[in-house]
């Protein structure tokens, strides 16, 4: 076995996976090899479990998250799988561990009231029809923004979702969703279809909602993201990020008596277990909500309810 450097092997690995993946996930993998793998391990020629997990630990220290860190060792990973196949590097399982006081954050929506405020807002500064779509839909900013007027059907209501607009490094891609259950399509409602369609009438591209400064071009996924924080300081609202759009429409579908599958499909996810984890918070609510219904139903009813036991 002749030996070479992960550097060595990360060059290798490069040009072969250009060959198959998206130009966005490449990217997105040359910028963890150069940011994170390659000033770390960049010319050794293998890897203890002892060196690894100091490392992570350097990460989380460092202010990364453990799903970020995680990412990263995925990277490395199939970097060294790729040694081992072409037997430049022995390779050897790790079993790393991660801080167990990492909690997930409580996902932040707006009420309902300070939802109408944001609307009212929004519609001030031109921005109306692109906050509603996302809350009526549960649609990423980049799938909003990767929206052309050929992908609405205004005669049947469906909406197709195959492409996204995002940030690579400093400049702007169009491409597709990043899973295959992100390509779907949705059904919008009446309103919002016919709002939509008073909209179009304004609008001179292809874009449902392209730049003012070029109409060729959707708007800039960091400008929306900045100028929602202005509307919601604007409208006296709490603060949210351009995601908690989705995480309103979820909420409030789930709290409309919508089902995990249905909204996992609606929404995106790769499985309905997915959903299921990021929203678990509000379906024990649900469920104590149940549970409390029913309480009040039995002790509606003309059965004595039982004092308790001293």
């Amino acid at each position: 076995m002749k030996g070479k450097t992960i550097r060595e092997i990360a060059l290798a690995w490069k040009i072969d996976k250009q060959r198959y993946v998206k130009q966005s996930t490449y990217a997105a993998y040359v910028l963890v090899l150069e940011n994170h793998i390659l000033p770390a391990f960049g010319e050794c020629e293998a890897l203890s479990e002892k060196i690894v997990q100091e490392f992570v630990l350097r990460k989380l220290n460092g202010g990364l998250s453990v799903k970020t860190v995680k990412d990263i060792l995925i990277v490395l990973k199939m970097v060294m799988k790729f040694g081992v196949k072409n037997e430049w590097m022995s390779y050897c399982e790790w079993d790393i561990k991660y801080p167990t006081t990492e909690t997930n954050k409580e996902i932040e929506v707006l009420s309902h009231e300070e939802i109408a405020r944001l609307l009212i807002q929004a519609k001030e500064e031109g921005f109306y029809e692109l906050i509603l779509l996302g809350l009526a839909t549960g649609m990423r900013r980049g799938e909003l923004l990767g929206l052309k007027w050929d992908d609405i059907n205004f005669t049947t209501g469906e909406l197709s979702i195959r492409r996204e607009y995002t940030t690579l490094g400093s400049d702007y891609i169009i491409s597709t969703p990043k899973t295959k259950s992100s390509v779907r399509s949705v059904h919008l409602p009446q309103s919002v279809l016919n709002i939509l369609g008073e909209y179009r009438k304004t609008v001179s591209s292809e874009w449902v909602f392209p730049s003012p400064l070029d109409p060729t071009h959707p708007r800039s996924p960091t400008s929306c993201r900045s100028r929602l924080s202005d509307m919601l300081e604007r409208a006296e609202c709490n603060h949210i990020p351009f995601h908690g759009l989705r995480h309103i429409f979820s909420t409030m579908a789930l709290e409309n008596g919508l089902d995990i599958k249905t909204l996992s499909a609606m929404i995106g996810h790769v499985s309905a277990e997915t959903t299921l984890n990021i929203y678990s918070h509000i379906t024990d609510t649900m469920q104590q909500q149940a549970a409390a219904r029913i309480d009040r139903e039995i002790a509606g009813a003309d059965t004595p309810i039982p004092e308790p036991i001293a």
